[in-house]
């Protein structure tokens, strides 16, 4: 199982491509890629990997879990693996990771891609954070059984039930421990470089899906006003997961946007 600074991780592609890092969001898992994996391998290096305290990386997190913490422990990453400057794509919390990164280190990234994330809290997104925190106090099963009402449009949800049961035994099996997703949510929340967004000084794309019941679209419109030279994809449809929920369209998108860039 490989590992890098307590980080397990994959790689997929060509090993002479370009990196792109994926970074998944609140649950932390690389296996949240796994519809993305095939389309974007086929001529990048792909890194993805679980963030520290979930998955199959270290479970011990010392000291104050931020998101800039966890910027940090993707830098670590890299090191090991002798990447300077890589692409992150990353979905909510990791395309957070990933601003917070351009910050404190502009020069190991060349690019960042944020699906449906945030640069200061939103009060929806506040809201959906104490519905979840409710359902974690209650029992780990009620806060993962209902996980996938803030992920997906209500007709995908119907249509791939019988999928979503069969994964809510695997997500219970891996489950970091209540404690650590209340550290994660308390970090996302606390996130805030609204401020700051000028400083930013690597090209950056912005996906905002309209029907996200997690994340309002216009977390990424106020950010693509403020972010010298952002770019901003709206996708009507697909929820708050786009690249789970829509991944051929999805794909074929983000393929074409880092081939013109």
């Amino acid at each position: 199982m490989p590992v890098a600074g307590g980080l397990y991780y994959e790689e997929h592609g060509p090993a002479g491509g370009e990196p792109l890092i994926l970074s998944s969001g609140l649950g932390g898992s690389a296996g949240y890629w796994t519809p993305n994996l095939a389309a974007l391998a086929e001529h990048h290096r792909v890194i993805v990997y679980d963030h520290r305290g979930t998955g199959r990386s270290e479970r011990i997190v010392a000291g104050d879990l931020t998101l800039e913490a966890m910027a940090q422990d993707l830098i670590g990453l890299m090191d090991a693996l002798a990447i300077r400057s890589a692409t992150l794509i990353g979905h909510a919390i990791g395309g957070m990771i990933g601003l917070a990164l351009a910050l404190k280190h502009p020069g190991r990234l060349s690019r960042v891609v944020v699906i449906n994330g945030w640069a200061k809290l939103d009060p929806h997104t506040a809201r959906c954070f104490d519905t979840r925190l409710v359902l974690l106090r209650e029992s780990p099963r009620a806060f993962v059984h209902g996980q996938p009402i803030f992920l997906f449009p209500a007709q995908w949800i119907s249509e791939h039930h019988d999928q979503l049961q069969a994964e809510e035994e695997v997500h219970l099996a891996h489950f970091p421990g209540v404690e650590m997703v209340q550290r994660r949510i308390a970090a996302a929340r606390r996130f805030d470089i609204a401020r700051r967004l000028n400083e930013i000084a690597v090209p950056v794309l912005l996906i905002a899906t309209g029907d996200d019941m997690l994340v309002p679209a216009s977390c990424s419109e106020q950010m693509v006003e403020q972010i010298p030279g952002a770019k901003l994809a709206r996708m009507t449809s697909g929820g708050h997961a786009v690249n789970v929920t829509r991944p051929d369209h999805f794909n074929l998108w983000l393929l074409d946007w880092l081939d013109a860039e």
